[in-house]
């Protein structure tokens, strides 16, 4: 063995134990205030220790990037602690407040996170199409220079069961994927049982079918070397035909179960007697447990190999629990080491007591081994997070001298700074599952291309047909066109949104979906909020305002996710001037990175940026003449304004937000021939009022009487009988709780059930929010009153 071999087997075994050791110590020794188990998935860090070791140590170079595997994080965080990038205070409490995570995080955990991980097989997804924002990117002048790294994923087997991954692999094929590995440990157990028998035939098929080279490590290297004495031909062959199931049961029992159990099938007085003979119970038990995936060396050799740059799937053939006494239970994927077994397994590890959290316990040469972690070429450069620099936003402004919807502004907006040439518009990448055309992306396309890594012409051109898509894909195209499935598009743009962080190149990822679907890619949409991505999700068309197109494409709660979405910004204007302002702002909110300080006029966090959910429509509306004073501008920033502002003597109030401003504004002039100084407040951001609201009172909570919100500003003066009368096309939850800032009544207008095809009016009345309900609510409320 040479000595950088050598090396890395200590290596292994010290995150073997240092990870093990930190999860014995939260479940077992550290005092438990609610009595409930930690957890922290022994036998699953064990599976990954070699394959890990030979990646980080011997593989990996600076420039790559890594999703690991959610239930390795135990040795993740081990490795950084060996590297001195991770504290042992932070380990001692692992899962613990503060402590380090119980799946790796870019935004909650100190040490070098690449992609967060948790939500099973998104952190798979997201590695291809981070390679693809590479590729955008190098493709670029600004970009050129970009060193290309290879986006690593590292899969447990039972991951494949999820169907995004499939979805990704698609798009990769369709997009000429490149420097993306996948390391599939394939341990054959899953939560609640056993791998079925065939699964990697399958899963070879599957990703050679798309463009895949498929690598199996299937034998570590003692069996290749048993396998080369003879009767090591035999013994392979059993190996190959055994069980699933059966294996991890031998690999429990042990070495003389082993024993009797080869002899039983295989002995032969001969040669392959002889083989088992020659070996110990515990050498014969190393022997069968020495797959490829858990033998260090192997694994290193294994990635060596690769000189190219083609996608590679690792087939790397592990047992579960691997080096521990719960290796190949069944039951050992939630299971713990008792603490007699670990009392047993760190006499067996030679780890003195009182050591158990010395990095360098048990290594023979420290300072040998120190010596060549300083060389290590994926650790050379320290943390990974780069920056760059903020673009300047040119002004964003939008004709609003006839009816106009907002999806026709959002285009019009888009295609205004596709004209241009701003630095900004040249970082923008535009994406979209399938629906480029129909969601206001078609005159940005036109002329800034889509993004291919060989041009392509469009054919209608060359054989000039008449098509108002021009279909041109080119390197220093800026669209990246998906196929139907939203999770891949929420997967890009959270790839794309940290390209600061990842690449030091910025992009301002602006991706279009149909509103009711962004429910269907909702968990990567969350994934990519929760790694702090900067990005602008578009919903558009929404609502029963999409009238002839029927329940199946009219949403509902898509107002209640853009509230609850922690990391999203979600607006839905009425208006082409109010999208125009919050376009501006938020190209510029993309892209801050604050400490978080609450503006005291808001009680918002603004300094800290995010992303930005815009819910749109293509109801066109007669709009309201050129505004640019500042309580318009800041309200529409803020979340709402006074379009009527209130009498001294209001009685009513009609809220409104989004595409029914229309028919709210009339139901206020309908109002007004019986009621004296109705107000319409116009809610450009249920969500961002909402936020300020409960920001605000948790400040009052701690002893600051004087913080006020934007919404409590705007409906401190209403006299307490005033009602609210408040209207969304959504669900009405969105704008019901206004009445609980100040005391008022409010009779909540939206959509709670499917609705259908129709009109507009037809759908607006059966909701209820046409004007003559909107006025009625009003009428009822008074014949209510004069009856009690």
């Amino acid at each position: 063995m040479t000595d950088d071999a050598q090396h890395l087997k200590v290596i292994e075994q010290r995150l073997l134990w240092l990870s093990h050791w930190m999860i014995h110590n939260a479940n077992h020794l550290r005092p438990k205030e609610d009595g409930i188990k930690i957890g922290g998935h022994q036998a699953s860090s064990a599976s990954m220790v070699s394959i890990m070791t030979a990646l980080y140590f011997s593989a990996l170079r600076p420039e790559d990037r890594v999703a690991v595997k959610p239930h390795a994080s135990p040795i993740f965080h081990a490795m950084q602690y060996l590297m001195g990038n991770q504290t042992r205070e932070k380990m001692e409490n692992f899962r613990g407040y503060g402590g380090v995570q119980s799946y790796p995080s870019r935004t909650k955990d100190i040490d070098d996170v690449d992609f967060s991980t948790g939500s099973v097989g998104l952190g798979v997804g997201i590695t291809a199409l981070a390679s693809m924002v590479q590729d955008f990117i190098r493709a670029k002048d600004w970009g050129a220079e970009l060193e290309a790294g290879r986006m690593v994923a590292l899969v447990g087997d039972a991951e494949l069961d999820e169907g995004n991954i499939y979805e990704v692999l698609q798009e990769g094929w369709k997009n000429d994927l490149r420097n993306c590995w996948w390391v599939i440990d394939y341990n054959r157990q899953s939560l609640d049982g056993i791998v079925r028998e065939g699964l990697f035939g399958r899963v070879e098929k599957i990703f050679e079918a798309f463009g895949w080279d498929v690598v199996r490590v299937k034998y570590g290297a003692l069996q290749r070397a048993a396998f080369d004495e003879p009767g090591g031909a035999r013994l392979r062959d059993w190996i190959d035909a055994c069980p699933n199931a059966e294996y991890s049961a031998l690999t429990y029992r042990g070495g003389a179960v082993w024993r009797e159990r080869l002899m039983e099938d295989l002995g032969d007085q001969g040669e392959v007697t002889a083989l088992i003979e020659r070996r110990s119970d515990a050498e014969l038990a190393a022997l069968m447990e020495n797959l490829g995936g858990n033998c260090v060396s192997t694994m290193a050799e294994a990635f060596a190999a690769i000189d190219h740059d083609r996608p590679v799937c690792f087939l790397a053939y592990t047992i579960k629990g691997w080096g521990t006494p719960i290796a190949g239970h069944k039951d050992n994927h939630g299971g713990l080491m008792t603490k007699a077994q670990m009392a047993e397994w760190q006499a067996h590890m030679g780890v003195a007591e009182g050591q158990e959290w010395e990095p360098f316990a048990t290594v023979p040469d420290a300072a040998a081994l120190k010596q060549f972690l300083s060389r290590v070429p994926f650790f050379a450069k320290g943390p990974r997070r780069y920056s760059d620099a903020r673009l300047a936003v040119p002004a964003v402004a939008v004709d609003t001298s006839r009816e106009i919807s907002t999806q026709m502004a959002f285009g019009k907006i888009l295609d205004d700074l596709a004209r241009g040439n701003s630095d900004l518009a040249a970082r923008i990448m535009t994406t979209s599952p399938d629906v480029t055309g129909t969601t206001g992306l078609g005159p940005w396309v036109n002329r800034r291309k889509l993004f291919a890594r060989a041009a392509q012409n469009d054919a209608f051109i060359e054989h000039r047909i008449p098509s108002t898509a021009k279909w041109n894909f080119a390197p220093e195209g800026q669209h990246l066109e998906l196929g139907i499935a939203e999770m891949n598009l929420f997967l890009l743009l959270g790839a794309a949104g940290l390209s600061h962080s990842l690449f030091g190149k910025r992009v301002i990822p602006i991706g279009t979906v149909y509103d009711p679907f962004v429910a269907r890619g909702l968990d990567a949409l969350n994934y990519a909020c929760y790694q702090d991505a900067r990005f602008m999700i578009v919903g558009t068309p929404s609502g029963v305002t999409l009238a002839p197109e029927g329940g199946a494409h009219q949403s509902i709660g898509t107002p209640l996710i853009g509230m609850s979405q922690d990391g999203l910004a979600a607006f839905e204007p009425a208006f082409a001037d109010e999208l125009a302002v919050i376009m501006e702002w938020a190209f510029d909110y993309l892209q801050r990175d604050g400490a978080g300080d609450p503006d005291e006029r808001t009680w918002l966090r603004d300094e800290t940026g995010g992303s930005v959910y815009l819910r749109l429509t293509t109801k066109p509306l007669e709009q309201p003449g050129k505004r640019h004073d500042d309580a318009f501008v800041q309200g529409a920033i803020d979340g709402g304004y006074w379009l009527r502002k209130p009498g001294p003597n209001c009685s009513v109030v009609i809220a409104y937000q989004g595409a029914v401003a229309d028919e709210a504004i009339a139901a206020a002039g309908m109002i007004g021939e019986h009621r004296r100084d109705v107000g319409v407040l116009a809610v450009t951001s249920a969500d961002r009022l909402n936020a300020g609201w409960t920001a605000a009172q948790r400040d009052r909570a701690r002893g600051n009487a004087a913080a006020r919100s934007h919404v409590e500003t705007l409906l401190g003066d209403l006299p307490h009988h005033c009602t609210l009368v408040t209207a969304i096309d959504g669900h009405p939850a969105t704008l019901s709780w206004l009445g609980a800032v100040a005391g008022h009544r409010v009779i909540p207008h939206g959509v709670e059930h499917f609705g259908q095809t129709g009109t507009i009016g037809d759908l607006y009345r059966h909701f209820g929010l046409d004007r003559e309900s909107l006025a009625r609510a009003v009428t009822n409320l008074t014949v209510g009153a004069a009856v009690a």
